[in-house]
């Protein structure tokens, strides 16, 4: 039976603006009649997946532009991936390429990935790319020539990123290719009822102080417990990632330690709100998963008191259906019980 790790986390945010809306405030779902302060999962798996805890070299590259890093592979002779990587100084690998040559060869491979848009080299959808399926375009560009339709056999189905493998893949004109993703991740909400505030500031001219302020402006924000709520399907996972166990529970113990310990980047420089978990709780089992957002219907005031009422719809879920996971871990820094070594052994 599938093997489910479901993962709910506490985090106390202060006064920020970690994920904005279109207007640039911060964004809000309403919840149990009020207000919330939301992180959307795009903007957490992100933070997540760039954060220092997953290795780069496991990790896929997100582009619309890969493209123009072939052309200008080709017209340098460099490699694709030093080039991605932004190597300080990238190998000569190949030799260099004149512009209209390099160009039909770029736009052939870009288009084995997706279609291309109208008189350029950009692939219309986002692609999701392994790091050996850039190894894959390296050795066909280090031929020189137009691909083939055996050389264009670029696209890889197992043993792929480990952040593909978690967060998964779709690509419209090659679905055998889609990867699905063993991980479920929550919009992030505020256990507490939330108002947007406003920050009006200035800024004060150090050489023309004379004069008062030189700039006049507002920020919003807001500040409150944040509820995350995971869901990892770790027998897809290990799939995903062409049956390498050690290899995804590497990528597993990254992914708790983003999750407790990364927030998104948004207007960090301003409110320096960066914060670790204060609660954590693991589970694991081959029941069918369910979220614990319920418990906070009712709006909570204290951490502690978010602490107790998680737990409370825990053990009431528990009570009225039966065991819903095999085992439990805790960690709570509040009480000091727990600690992110005894997490990381429950996956």
């Amino acid at each position: 039976m599938t093997e489910f790790i479901q993962v709910h986390i506490l985090t106390s945010y202060p006064p920020s603006n970690l994920n904005r809306d279109d207007l640039g405030r911060p964004k809000t779902a309403a919840f149990g009649g009020s207000q919330r302060l939301r992180i959307s999962s795009q903007s957490l798996k992100r933070a997540w997946r760039t954060s220092e805890f997953f290795d780069a070299a496991n990790n896929g590259v997100r582009t619309k532009g890969m493209g123009t890093y072939v052309f200008n592979a080709l017209t340098t002779g460099h490699s694709l991936m030093d080039l991605i990587n932004e190597v300080a100084e990238p190998e000569q690998c190949n030799p260099v390429m004149a512009e209209e040559a390099a160009e039909p060869i770029a736009r052939a491979i870009a288009g084995e990935f997706g279609k291309l848009k109208k008189n350029g080299l950009e692939i219309e959808q986002i692609v999701f790319f392994s790091p050996n399926e850039i190894r894959n375009i390296d050795a066909v560009m280090a031929k020189q020539a137009e691909p083939t339709a055996d050389d264009l056999k670029l696209l890889i189905k197992d043993e792929t990123a480990v952040d593909i493998a978690m967060f998964g893949r779709m690509l419209a004109a090659h679905t055998d290719f889609n990867v699905e993703a063993a991980v479920q991740v929550a919009h992030a909400i505020t256990v507490n009822k939330t108002v947007v505030e406003n920050d009006f500031f200035t800024a004060v001219d150090d050489l023309n102080c004379g004069d008062g302020a030189s700039h006049l402006g507002e920020s919003e924000y807001g500040s409150g417990v944040f509820y995350i709520y995971a869901c990892i399907n770790k027998d897809l996972l290990v799939s995903n990632l062409g049956g390498n166990l050690e290899l995804a529970n590497v990528a597993l113990r990254g992914l708790l330690e983003a999750v407790t310990k990364v927030a998104p980047s948004g207007k960090q420089a301003s409110f320096a709100s960066r914060a670790y978990a204060s609660y954590a709780m693991i589970e694991t089992g081959t029941q069918q998963p369910r979220s614990l957002s319920v418990a906070f219907l009712q709006p909570t005031n204290s951490l502690e008191a978010s602490i107790a009422v998680l737990r409370n719809t825990r053990d009431r879920f528990n009570s009225a259906y039966g065991a819903c996971s095999d085992n439990v871990v805790e960690m709570n820094v509040l009480t000091g019980e727990g600690s992110f070594d005894e997490l990381i052994s429950n996956i």
